[in-house]
């Protein structure tokens, strides 16, 4: 039974997004309850406890570190379907702070500061963060950075990771700057 569901929210998601879960139905195949724990993990992102163009950058700047392309494409989607304009969404691609504005380019240097582990820069720009949205946005940033890297690595580990795509905001094809350029 519960694998029938997990196959068929699999099934949807890859309709919806126009996207390759191979990965996922192997893991499926091989355990749906570790399937559907690991599928409860991205619902831990408080969605609305930090702006969608803060998590948005989060997430590109996690999934970017870790794939070329399919993830880092349905992460671009899902932030413009919720909301973060193509301007934002090309900026943060393309590591143009200016243009992404306030929020996203907070976000999007914290998660590189994470990432490449500069540690007194993301501490000073937790801070600023948790001023700005509290330990409940601060929690939501990271929990999106950390999340968007899951579902690349578990791809590439399970051996479908092989196939670099370009990614399009709003249909037209955008360069990633990757590594994404560090914060001047």
């Amino acid at each position: 039974m519960l694998r029938a569901l997990a196959r068929a929210f699999v099934g949807k998601m890859e309709r919806d997004w126009n996207y390759d879960a191979t990965y996922m139905r192997d893991l499926i195949a091989a355990s749906p309850w570790t399937f559907a724990k690991f599928a409860v993990v991205t619902m831990l992102v408080g969605r609305r406890d930090a702006p969608g163009e803060a998590l948005a950058a989060a997430g590109i700047v996690g999934t970017v570190a870790e794939d070329c392309g399919p993830c880092t494409q349905i992460s671009v989607d899902m932030a413009a379907r919720g909301g973060v304009p193509a301007p934002v969404l090309r900026a943060i691609l393309a590591g143009d702070r200016a243009g992404m504005g306030q929020a996203a380019s907070l976000s999007y240097d914290f998660a590189r500061a994470v990432l490449e582990k500069r540690l007194e820069e993301a501490d000073a720009l937790r801070d600023e963060i948790v001023r700005r949205w509290g330990m409940k946005g601060l929690t939501a940033i990271s929990l999106a950075l950390t999340t968007a890297r899951m579902y690349p690595t578990l791809k590439y580990a399970l051996g479908h990771g092989k196939t670099c795509s370009k990614v399009s905001v709003a249909g037209e094809p955008m360069p990633v700057a990757k590594p994404l350029p560090l914060a001047a």
